[in-house]
Parts: structure tokens; sequence; C-alpha cells
């Protein structure tokens, strides 16, 4: 089943819901900032995305700026940043079995369904 972790009041995230919703795919909404990830989940996430914890942050946001910015961050500190402020968690975030991207640009959604 294809998961899409959504945020509606982001336009990326709406327009890669839109690409979902148009493929005729079954697919799992998850507002993952009200049905925030646990640390484990952000970790499979991270992984499955090849990436490392710092790519999955969203750096223009205030909470980054005003509390994290400058600082010498683990990577288990960054999860935690993700998980206690979800706003962080660079979106959306699709994945299809053991396949995810990070919807930006939305088409690249296209690339795992």
């Amino acid at each position: 089943m294809i998961k899409i972790y959504h945020n509606n009041r982001c336009s990326k995230s709406r327009c890669g819901l839109k690409i979902l919703e148009d493929s005729g795919k079954e697919f799992e909404v998850v507002k993952y900032l009200e049905n925030v990830p646990t640390a484990n989940e952000l970790k499979t996430i991270i992984n499955q995305l090849g990436i490392k914890p710092i790519d999955l942050v969203r750096k223009n946001e205030a909470i980054w700026k005003s509390n994290f910015k400058g600082k010498d961050l683990s990577d288990a500190d960054l999860i935690k940043a993700m998980v206690e402020n979800p706003k962080l968690i660079e979106r959306p975030i699709v994945i299809n079995g053991s396949k995810a991207v990070i919807g930006r640009p939305p088409e690249s959604i296209l690339d795992i369904i």
C-alpha cells in the first residue's frame, strides 16, 4: 500500500496528493502533524529514502532557525527534534513498499508509483 505523509497546508504536499489520486492506485494518507511518526518510524523512512536525517529537516522553518540552526546535532538529536516538532519534517514523503521519495518536485512521486 502506498503511503503519503501529508500536510494539507503545503502546496507541494497537496500536489503530491493529487498525483496519487490521479494515479487510481490505493493509498493511505498520514497527516503527520496530527499522527507524528515515532523515532523508529522516522529512522525507517530515512533509511528508505537513502538520506541522512539532516536531509529530512525543513531548515527554513522558524523552529529550526530559533532552536537548532548552527548547533552540532547528532542523527539521534535530529530525529528527536523532528518527533518533537513535526513541522520540521520535509513533505510530502511517499512510500511504496521499500521505495520512498520526498515529493519535491511532486513529479518525483511518479518514479515510485
